[in-house]
């Protein structure tokens, strides 16, 4: 049974949070819905928690969210060669890039982001409550986001997130309380999503599913307990309707955190562009060794050229400028490798980061200038702008050495 009530401690100056009331086999799961960047909902997550009315707290966390707020200091610990070489770069720039925009809105408010969560973990430890993590993996939320969208929608959800750091538009705390309807996942991309319908099922309704089945587990954990659960208000009605699901919640959770395996075709598109480079290049032999060596210099200044620029823009430093001018012809000729990654890697060996630039990785990423200023997020934007400018400039030196066989 589903009952819907106002917060016991309401206020007249302050907007009550949502609660409903779900049985779960013998226990009570109270479902409190809140903002991610509202004084309000931390206080109105205070004051039920203080009412000692609850047994078990879960919250709209998963481990590694989890441990961004209560182990700030475990960036230190980030190894970026192998986040780049697990292919994981733009994903940890997509966290930052989020990040930033909630602390954005937060130093607008005079409130730290996802208050309302430090406060469910903190009251929870004073009152000796049990903790119960219930969100996905943002990873595996943004890969399966990733793997419904086409490459252009990719990156102009991209393009959304550096252009909200260039943005100072400044947000009212009453346009941040209407943003109950969503939380600090799907409300960071809705802000420049014009057209949702390829963003709502994996931000939204899969984890409606998958919080249903983690607080079903929790019940059967706890039964008889009374639990109280902290969410984004968007997710409450859909939660809600999901607790009263009849199927095994560890079977939903297992399909829920499946990522779906990337297609094939698009793994032999770099094997086939090599394979046309080098017909290129012994046609062109073949014809007149001029003729070939001028596509050789073109494929070189190119492809060379446009990754350089990249690490230019990114201002990397001057001798990694000149590997990525080196590297980018050899490794678009090889798939295994990329040129960011070896620019990465004489970056990280040029300019190792500091202790303080991890320490400072967060705030200084809430400004578009920090990317470049801190040394962390430098290296990022070295793989990345150096990786574009390679992957421009094969296609380009490729339609040229086509062009010139065929004058």
């Amino acid at each position: 049974m589903t009952v819907e009530s106002g917060n016991a401690a309401e206020t007249t100056d302050k907007p009550a949070a949502l609660l409903r009331h779900v049985d779960v086999g013998d226990s009570t799961v109270t479902l409190l819905g809140t903002a991610h960047v509202s004084r309000s909902s931390a206080e109105q997550v205070e004051s039920e928690l203080d009412s000692l009315a609850y047994e078990v707290v879960a919250i709209e966390l998963c481990p590694s969210r989890y441990d961004a707020l209560t182990q700030p200091d475990r960036l230190a610990e980030l190894d970026l060669m192998q986040v780049i070489r697990q292919g994981k770069a733009a994903m940890v720039m997509a966290n930052l890039a989020m990040a930033a925009y909630q602390q954005r809105l937060g130093e607008q408010l005079g409130i730290e982001p996802g208050a309302e969560m430090r406060m469910a973990v903190d009251q929870a430890d004073r009152h000796g409550l049990p903790i119960a993590l219930i969100d996905r993996e943002i990873g595996i939320t943004l890969n399966r986001t990733a793997r419904g969208l086409s490459w252009w929608r990719r990156a102009a959800l991209f393009s959304g997130l550096i252009g909200s750091l260039i943005s100072r538009e400044e947000v009212s705390e009453e346009d941040i309380e209407h943003l109950k309807e969503g939380d600090v996942v799907e409300t960071t991309f809705a802000e420049f999503a014009h057209d949702r319908g390829d963003l709502y099922e994996p931000l939204i309704a899969e984890r409606d599913r998958y919080m249903a089945a983690k607080l079903r587990q929790a019940a059967a954990e706890h039964p008889g307990k009374k639990i109280l659960a902290v969410i984004g208000a968007g997710h409450l009605k859909g939660i809600a309707n999901h607790l009263e699901d009849a199927d095994d919640p560890a079977e939903a959770l297992r399909q829920l955190e499946t990522v779906p395996p990337k297609a094939r075709w698009p793994k032999v598109i770099p094997w086939l562009i090599v394979a046309l480079v080098f017909t290129g290049f012994y046609i062109g032999f073949t014809r007149n060794p001029d003729l070939g060596w001028q596509l050789v210099r073109d494929w070189v200044l190119i492809n060379g050229g446009l990754s350089a620029l990249g690490a230019l823009i990114a201002a990397a430093h001057p001798l990694t400028i000149v590997t990525a001018f080196l590297a980018a012809p050899l490794t678009s000729l090889n798939p295994t490798i990329g040129a960011g990654m070896v620019t990465a890697a004489a970056e990280l060996w040029l300019r190792k980061p500091r202790v303080g630039d991890f320490s400072r990785l967060r705030k200084d990423t809430t400004a578009l200038r920090g990317w470049w200023k801190n040394r962390v997020s430098r290296t990022l934007l070295v793989f990345l702008f150096s990786t574009l400018g390679s992957a421009i400039g094969t296609y380009l030196a490729g339609f040229l050495i086509y062009d010139r066989l065929n004058t």
